[in-house]
């Protein structure tokens, strides 16, 4: 096999908590080196988030919990003061070897330190280098902080999130995961492997490339926002109901929920004959999937009375037969026990110093000539110091005299 995609690729990593990380490990995945810059004592703020916590064997108290797990591996972590001079200086002598620097501190707040793109740019006129924000490095927002769950509310997503309309709990709904952050780390990756390629066709080029939240989750909410752009109309709250399809939701059943998503015309022929009652398929308001739409509230509820008369295992089994799209409501236990999820390979196991045997999941980009096989664990707070400061000359006793000072 050849070695991994990235392999040779240098990366500084100056990104804290979540959309940023998520970016640069994904990076580290792909096979580039990435050095992540963490503060001395603290480290990243994810590893203040709280619990869990691994256990440390001594029973100590720790800071590698859950969040900073999740996004970090694969990395070398170099603890360094960015506010002294000295610090400001081991980060750009790092950067000149590099070919991607990552940051996403507020807009304007790395010039202070001469560490922002032109700065660096400077001293390094390919370099790649991405800023992550809330809000992006122009506009009247640009100086504001930015968190997923803020994002999530001004970008439009919690307006047509939630339950319906008229129903109990009705009202904007926030999605449980940072998926703004997560989607914010992938355009990151997507736009620093575009301008590295980019550089590689033009002549050693850099550039900036500025990635934020809000451009973000605007982006993803993609055919909900259209629809608005076409006739000038948010789309309601839908609750569990899917996007096209329909009938598309949760049923329960005599023992549980499932979710069903009936894609096409055929489909709700073979799903009425599962359900018992073909007549269905060919009552008026139901044939084709644009009338099914508009009496979306009547065959959703005639089919919530049909699901109620069976256990969930049946009607998965039938509907499979069938052909119709439909799947359980698993819980993680489920998720991570589930045979195809393991046969991909979803659960990987690392080596971390507190836990010989730390369950993290896997890169999901799977590659036929380069795959994704080891995966090393998120380091321990400056695990990396001073093996990193040493390829840009730092000996070790120049190294103790920046601890002392608090620097590294």
């Amino acid at each position: 096999m050849s070695a991994l995609p990235l392999s040779g690729i240098k990366i500084l990593d100056l990104t804290r908590v979540l959309a940023g990380p998520l970016s640069a490990q994904m990076l580290a995945d792909l096979g580039a080196e990435v050095i992540k810059i963490e503060r001395p004592g603290g480290g990243d703020d994810a590893r203040a988030f709280g619990p869990p916590y691994l256990r440390d064997p001594e029973g100590k108290q720790n800071n590698n919990n859950s969040f900073y797990l999740c996004a970090n591996r694969n990395k070398k972590s170099l603890t360094v003061n960015i506010a002294a001079p000295e610090g400001q200086e081991i980060i750009r002598e790092l950067a000149k070897s590099c070919d991607v620097m990552m940051e996403n501190y507020k807009v304007g707040d790395l010039k202070r330190y001469g560490l922002d793109y032109e700065s660096i740019k400077a001293i390094n006129p390919g370099i790649i280098y991405c800023s992550v924000t809330g809000f992006g490095q122009t506009g009247p927002y640009a100086p504001r902080a930015g968190y997923d769950a803020i994002l999530q509310a001004m970008g439009g997503l919690m307006s047509v999130t939630g339950h319906i309309d008229g129903e109990p709990g009705a009202g904007p709904m926030k999605v449980g995961p940072s998926i703004v952050d997560y989607m914010t780390g992938m355009n990151s990756s997507i736009g620093i492997l575009a301008a590295l390629y980019h550089r590689k066709v033009n002549g050693g080029e850099g550039q900036h490339v500025d990635v934020c939240l809000f451009d973000t989750v605007i982006a993803a909410l993609s055919h909900y926002a259209q629809i608005f752009l076409v006739n000038g109309q948010t789309p309601p709250r839908r609750g569990t109901w899917g996007n096209g399809g329909m009938p598309a939701g949760v049923f329960r059943c005599t023992d549980g929920e499932l979710m069903l998503v009936v894609g096409n015309d055929g489909q709700f022929q073979r799903t009425c004959a599962v359900l018992g009652a073909p007549e269905l398929a060919t009552d008026p308001r139901f044939v084709k999937n644009n009338d099914r739409v508009v009496h979306g509230k009547e065959i959703m509820a005639i089919f919530a009375g049909l699901f109620l008369k069976k256990p969930v295992a049946y009607w998965l089994d039938e509907l499979e037969k069938a052909g119709v799209p439909s799947g359980p409501i698993n819980d993680f236990s489920q998720v991570f026990s589930d045979p195809h999820v393991r046969s991909r390979g979803m659960q990987v196991k690392v080596n971390h110093p507190l836990q010989s045997d730390l369950s993290l999941i896997r890169n999901a980009i799977t590659f036929s000539g380069t795959p994704v096989k080891d995966y090393r664990a998120p380091p321990l707070l400056g695990a990396d110091t001073k093996d990193v400061l040493a390829t840009i000359g730092y000996d070790e006793a120049k190294v103790e005299a920046l601890k002392e000072k608090k620097i590294v």
